[in-house]
């Protein structure tokens, strides 16, 4: 069976009751949250979510490897630099675009084609405006912003060289992820996934031609991403042009309607302001990467790769808590809800350790894909050894967080979240990393913060474990 088809599977409404765009789907393959085993149907949801951020994570992997070992380490600084900078920018928008996957569901379970068409199109107009926003705020901020954030004279050039042509592609990119949007809606998620794996591939043969053909080094990187992006763009414009279905794009048809752009204005929105604190307090630890020098920049951006994947692997169970509690909770299936938070919490935390254990046992020869600089492994591994040793941790809050939204408690984790994670790393850079100086010490906020996060959340949690589960057994 293709693992990809999950989201097809992933109906929230009654069998008598399904929207008319899953008629013709196969539904007896379907997965029954609320009956039957429990860990088998949570990996056959986790395992092609998981798969799908991993590979968005590559574009950013192939960047990194590819002018880290065949350009320079200053090249491989000047690329690192950005990314929090472009995550701050991206993040609210690809929130947005959640917003428009909220409301053209829900559209389809009321069977509004009319105004599955207007959403469509403000879709698509939301998409348009994001990404030429995108362009023009990251050409007129980039030195600035990397100006504010201390970066090193000697890479600063390169680093403003690279956002400016990354933001380029920015139109493309917003293009595909608000198009992706409309096909998951349906439950779509093996063609955005398929364009995501040949975009990638295209992303790593240009970035050999351009890095080691052309010698563009951080140009050519960022000149085959948008390239890729672009490719991704048409082809999910091109599906949706050819579907058949009323979330058929139709181009002279793209405008703003007043009603459907609020309503994913209001869901999108906090979404996305929530992704920019976190890569806020980001941007002020990058800051305090930059002043340790070029080196500690480069050692940073690559290991930053290896907690990402380690972190899908722990979000895609948390994702999975989300859904499976509240199904089960709507339908009062109480000991199924405990049993799931039970399941997602230990499978979230293993798969993330295998995932840190993995990457720290082969940290050399990893490591020696990246670059050959010893100063920069050098910085990459102690910053494996202080975060990635402990991001497993991180499942003592994700995974409680994911149970209370599923019971319709969203707001409480979250701002508890941004406190543990975000505001007590902020505290540490402008408090105890002045007295306790060292790139190990500014390292340390990240275990700091989970760990504390980890009390925050779990308290808040037992206090709802203990209303709505207390006199449950099993």
């Amino acid at each position: 069976m293709n693992a990809f088809r999950f989201a097809e599977k992933v109906v929230t409404l009654h069998a008598d009751n399904r929207p008319f765009l899953y008629r013709k789907m196969n539904m007896d393959k379907s997965v029954d949250m609320t009956h039957g085993p429990l860990l088998g149907k949570i990996l056959k949801y986790s395992i092609p979510f998981a798969l799908s951020s991993i590979i968005e994570q590559l574009f950013i992997t192939i960047d990194v490897a590819v002018v880290g070992r065949f350009g320079s380490s200053e090249a491989l600084a000047a690329v690192g630099a950005n990314t929090f900078l472009i995550n701050l920018f991206i993040n609210l928008f690809v929130g947005i675009s959640l917003g428009a996957n909220v409301l053209l569901a829900n559209l389809i379970g009321q069977r509004d084609n009319r105004r599955i068409r207007q959403a469509v199109s403000t879709t698509a107009m939301l998409a348009i405006i994001s990404g030429f926003f995108l362009l023009v705020v990251g050409l007129l901020a980039a030195r600035p912003m990397l100006t504010a954030m201390k970066t090193p004279a000697s890479i600063i050039n390169d680093a403003v060289l690279f956002l400016k042509i990354y933001f380029l592609g920015s139109p493309f990119f917003m293009i595909y992820n608000f198009g992706a949007s409309i096909l998951r809606s349906k439950g779509d998620t093996r063609r955005p996934l398929n364009i995501l794996i040949v975009s990638g591939i295209i992303n790593t043969v240009l970035n050999l031609f351009f890095v080691i053909g052309l010698h563009m080094t951080v140009a050519g990187v960022a000149t085959a991403t948008d390239i890729a992006y672009a490719f991704s763009a048409f082809a999910v414009v091109r599906l949706l042009r050819k579907d058949n279905s009323p979330l058929r794009l139709n181009l002279r048809a793209i405008r703003l309607y007043p009603h459907e752009t609020k309503r994913i204005l209001y869901v999108g929105i906090p979404a996305g302001l929530q992704g920019m604190v976190f890569s806020f307090s980001n941007i002020f630890v990058q800051s305090s990467i930059n002043s340790f020098g070029p080196a500690a920049i480069a050692g940073a951006s690559i290991s930053q790769n290896f907690d990402a994947y380690c972190y899908f692997l722990l979000f895609a169970f948390s994702s999975a808590c989300v859904t499976f509690v509240g199904q089960n909770y709507g339908a009062e299936q109480y000991s199924r809800c405990k049993r799931v938070f039970w399941i997602c919490l230990a499978g979230g935390a293993a798969a993330c350790l295998i995932g840190n254990l993995a990457f720290l046992g082969f940290a050399d020869p990893l490591l020696h894909l990246f670059t050959t600089d010893a100063a920069v492994a050098h910085y990459a591994k102690t910053r494996m050894f202080t975060v990635l040793l402990f991001q497993w941790t991180a499942a003592a809050y994700e995974i409680p967080s994911a149970a209370m939204r599923g019971f319709g408690h969203s707001l409480e984790p979250a701002l508890l979240t941004i406190f543990g994670t975000c505001v007590l790393r902020l505290v540490w850079i402008f408090t105890v990393l002045p007295v306790w100086p060292g790139y190990r010490q500014l390292m340390f906020c990240y275990p700091i913060s989970w760990f504390l996060t980890s009390i925050f959340v779990g308290t808040l949690f037992a206090f709802y474990w203990r209303k709505y589960f207390g006199e449950v057994k099993g």
